[in-house]
């Protein structure tokens, strides 16, 4: 799709309307390959904080997740993030093909400034529009899982219990973390994702690089990600939690993480959050870019 050279990056055009159909579907099928890692890490992130916590790490979770709820343990909370992905995903790469388009220049260069900046934009727009009350809900589902009695029976049923003792506001917690998260987030993936695929192209946009280099830029922008922002992530994490009440607001609670667990209370969660976003990240970049070849041969747009 781009490509890099010493003035800038060269855009094609990219159709809005087919990042969304193409965003969407690769959202979906990845959400249903990774969730266990993400209920997982958001666990151990959540634990980090209780008075006597039950896992002793990664293994220790799985185990006695098993044990407790069996494999269908490892996806309570999916049904949140299964609504949300496919909008997300639809969201964010329309907003960053809305974005690119803007912003190339008359040659149709994009520079390594401008190619930042809309994957920041992209990021914020789905953070706004869809991430904070999905991954609000998502959280609230997991922690619910850990009280003697859970109180949330399903998607719908919890939605309705949240807004109702909390209002819509109740579905946006922690949306500072979140924005900061997702803004960031997307900022260093399409970086890393264009300039390595710019890499093996050579010089020339309009070669293939196949679906196993696709592949591998994406998994290497998920790992550059992960280790940007982790903090942002747990941040975010306790800010969307049951405890939310015990932090006044974001920094308050990135305080509260350094007093308590120091600069490692930070990285909570990052082993099983790596190996999920290396390849969430790679699944859909790779997904998308085929999606994308296939929508520009079967719908021709100017």
């Amino acid at each position: 799709i781009i490509n890099s050279q010493s003035s800038g990056i060269n855009a094609e055009y990219g159709h809005p309307a087919k990042a969304v159909m193409a965003g969407g579907f690769a959202g979906g099928l990845e959400i249903m390959c990774t969730f266990p890692t993400e209920y997982v890490k958001t666990q151990l992130q959540l634990d980090s904080r209780a008075v006597t916590p039950r896992y002793a790490g990664i293994g220790d979770c799985i185990q006695k997740t098993f044990k407790s709820h069996g494999f269908f343990g490892f996806y309570r909370g999916l049904s949140s993030l299964l609504y949300g992905s496919i909008p997300k995903a639809s969201v964010r790469f329309m907003g960053y093909e809305a974005l690119r388009n803007r912003m190339v220049d008359k040659d149709g260069k994009l520079t390594q400034v401008n190619t930042v900046l809309c994957g920041l934009g992209a990021g914020v727009m789905e953070a706004i529009v869809i991430v904070c009350p999905m991954e609000t809900v998502k959280v609230k589902f997991i922690h619910d899982q850990n009280q003697a009695v859970p109180k949330y029976k399903g998607f719908f049923h919890g939605v309705r219990e949240i807004v109702k003792q909390e209002g819509i506001r109740g579905t946006y917690q922690g949306l500072t973390a979140t924005v900061l998260k997702q803004g960031s987030n997307q900022a260093i993936r399409f970086f890393v994702f264009n300039n390595l695929k710019s890499h093996f192209q050579g010089g020339d946009n309009t070669v293939e690089i196949g679906m196993a280099r696709t592949f591998l830029c994406g998994g290497i922008a998920g790992a550059a990600s992960v280790f940007g922002n982790t903090p942002l992530d747990v941040v975010k994490t306790r800010m969307q939690g049951l405890d939310r009440h015990l932090y006044r607001n974001t920094f308050h609670c990135a305080q509260m993480v350094l007093k308590h667990d120091g600069i490692k209370g930070f990285y909570k969660g990052t082993v099983p959050r790596l190996g999920r976003v290396v390849f969430d990240v790679a699944f859909v970049f790779m997904i998308y870019e085929k999606t994308m070849q296939v929508l520009d041969y079967v719908w021709k747009t100017d």
